[in-house]
């Protein structure tokens, strides 16, 4: 018997059965809370739009992910690291065989990023940074200096050429992106995103441009609408939010 598509409560993420990934790279899901209407940061970051309950399922996606995602915007704003911080999860990961902690990762245009955070200083957990091409040799220079392993990517390929980097070089299997809008946009528009777990937390956000979950710079069509397929839905009657779970339609 198949679960309800509707059920209430906490949804338990560590139990998925997620896809084989598909030729050529890992299989790529993104994780997001949003307002009710739609935006994805207050005051420049997310706080404030998920209760400790989505902080709990963002862990236990990280759980099945081999490598965690985030774009350079995100790691300026808000950081990223890809500690799950509880011992069950990470001895439940142990049990299937990976690494206790997944690895971390973040793609740069510019190479603009701040290597005094706990993405470049920490060593609880390992890290790489994606580089494009056109980035100054002086800023990755300034990377590698921290010891974290900068692979370069082709200019106007980079997402393709970064996530085929991941599932030939490194052997992931599940990615999983945590931010931001920019990235999720670039993936979508180039056919990269697999799933989309949404949080929508009961809070008005309001204003004319706060970020929504995906963006890419491009006016957008009726023609141009992309199409996702509802796995899972929970409502949480005590936190007010909902917890969706969207395959994406390639």
């Amino acid at each position: 018997m198949t679960a309800p598509l509707l059920s209430e409560g906490k949804p338990d993420y560590t139990a998925l059965d997620l896809p084989a990934p598909p030729p050529g790279r890992p299989y790529v899901i993104s994780n997001m809370v949003a307002s009710v209407d739609g935006k994805v940061v207050v005051e420049g970051t997310e706080r404030g739009l998920g209760s400790p309950t989505d902080q709990r399922l963002m862990r236990e996606l990280r759980t099945l992910a081999d490598i965690v995602l985030n774009g350079a915007g995100t790691l300026r704003a808000s950081g990223a690291s890809s500690r799950i911080g509880d011992t069950a999860l990470e001895d439940l990961r142990d049990s299937r065989g990976k690494a206790r902690t997944p690895t971390a990762a973040v793609l740069s245009a510019s190479g603009d990023l701040p290597l005094d955070r706990a993405f470049f200083t920490a060593d609880d957990f390992t890290a790489v940074v994606y580089l494009s091409d056109r980035a100054p040799a002086e800023r990755r220079a300034a990377i590698a200096a921290t010891g974290r392993p900068v692979y370069d990517l082709p200019a106007g390929d980079e997402a393709s050429a970064m996530l085929r980097h991941m599932r030939e070089a490194l052997g992931a299997e599940v990615v999983l992106v945590e931010g931001g809008p920019s990235l999720n946009g670039l993936l979508v528009e180039r056919d990269l995103l697999d799933e989309l777990f949404l949080t929508v937390g009961p809070v008005i956000v309001g204003g004319d441009h706060p970020l929504t979950a995906v963006e890419n710079g491009t006016a957008p069509s009726i023609a141009g609408l992309r199409r996702l397929t509802l796995r899972s839905a929970a409502a949480n009657p005590e936190t007010g939010e909902l917890y969706l779970r969207y395959a994406i339609e390639h």
